[in-house]
């Protein structure tokens, strides 16, 4: 099992800046092999499925990269 973590901030002031290219590329991934990133644990919300034959967990950290 691989983990992909995105790095970001959370709240809508970050959103589509360049402080959330992680969670971009974790939303491009997660619509491109349908995985659903709605599950909360690991202090994120992330979500488990499968990539090119590669069992895969998708990572959201929910605290602010600086901190």
């Amino acid at each position: 099992m691989v983990l992909i973590v995105g790095l970001g901030n959370p709240g809508k002031e970050y959103s589509n800046t360049r402080h959330n290219v992680g969670f971009m590329a974790l939303d491009f991934l997660s619509e491109t092999y349908n995985i659903d990133i709605n599950r909360a644990k690991f202090k994120g919300v992330y979500g488990e499925g499968v990539i090119e034959n590669q069992k895969v967990i998708l990572l959201k950290p929910e605290t602010y990269m600086n901190l």
